[in-house]
């Protein structure tokens, strides 16, 4: 499900410059700077899919980094709606963000089941992984039916970096980076077979120290194994769920974060699925 951490967060600045595309089920596309129709350079072989948080495409957020992803990676970034135009949170009960060490009160606990929590038990529902899942699939399916794609990277964030460990184990993607992800079972990483990369806050609720350490060993148990899949994983000191998706850049220390973890991603990518 949820909790209060995932609600939190701030508004990334600026406007979005790529476009939905209702011929791929609404998804938003950042094209290739360098492909558009203005530009001479044939489109590249590689395209990234962005997988948002609960939030999903009403929060520019996605739409900001899918556009700086495409700059940087010269590449193809689709952000699928697979929430189906119902995202699990509105966009206006997007809080102020945590940092590790700010803890939630049992008053915060209350508030959040009773306006948050209970509200959004449809929509989390209606998403929940098993059809979520049907649709990034129809999605990715049709995007390499369209387009001559031969390799897919994928990113996901909280619900989207949930979803990015089960595709990991999956023929679909080639690649993929996971930023503080929700839940998920050591079983799914026991299946990975592609390369990760790992974006983990200091304090998460959904990926605690714990179960980081698990999964790492998980990674580290096949190293000399025929299903050995390459990975790697960061920590940012002092953040919490949600910092490289929705950080306060306000707050030196996370915008920081922030911009390690997206720089993180970028070198992934042009490793593992860049010419």
């Amino acid at each position: 499900m949820s909790c209060p951490n995932c609600v939190e967060g701030f508004v990334l600045p600026g406007e979005p410059s790529g476009r939905i595309e209702d011929a791929f089920l609404g998804a938003y596309l950042a094209p290739n700077p360098s492909a558009e129709p203005e530009s001479q350079t044939q489109p590249t072989n590689h395209a990234l899919i962005f997988l948002t948080d609960g939030f999903g495409l009403p929060l520019n957020n996605c739409k900001l980094l899918a556009d700086r992803f495409a700059l940087a990676l010269k590449c193809d970034v689709w952000v699928p709606d697979y929430f189906a135009g119902k995202p699990l949170i509105p966009v206006d009960e997007l809080r102020f963000p945590d940092r590790a060490g700010v803890k939630m009160t049992i008053m915060d606990w209350v508030k959040f089941i009773l306006f948050t929590g209970i509200p959004s038990l449809p929509a989390f529902i209606r998403s929940r992984p098993s059809v979520a899942d049907k649709r990034i699939i129809s999605f990715i399916e049709l995007v390499k039916e369209k387009k001559s794609y031969t390799k897919i990277g994928m990113i996901g964030y909280c619900y989207g970096g949930s979803a990015a460990i089960r595709f990991a184990g999956t023929g679909y993607i080639d690649s993929a980076v996971i930023c503080h992800p929700g839940s998920f079972s050591i079983s799914q990483v026991d299946v990975i077979r592609v390369p990760t990369s790992w974006a983990c806050a200091e304090e998460d609720v959904f990926f605690p120290q714990e179960l980081r350490l698990k999964a790492e060993a998980s990674l580290a148990a096949r190293k000399e194994t025929q299903n050995y899949a390459e990975y790697e994983f960061q920590d940012y000191p002092g953040t919490a769920h949600g910092f490289a998706a929705r950080p306060n850049i306000n707050l030196p220390e996370i915008k920081e974060a922030h911009e390690k973890a997206f720089e993180q991603a970028v070198q992934w990518f042009l490793k593992t699925i860049c010419p």
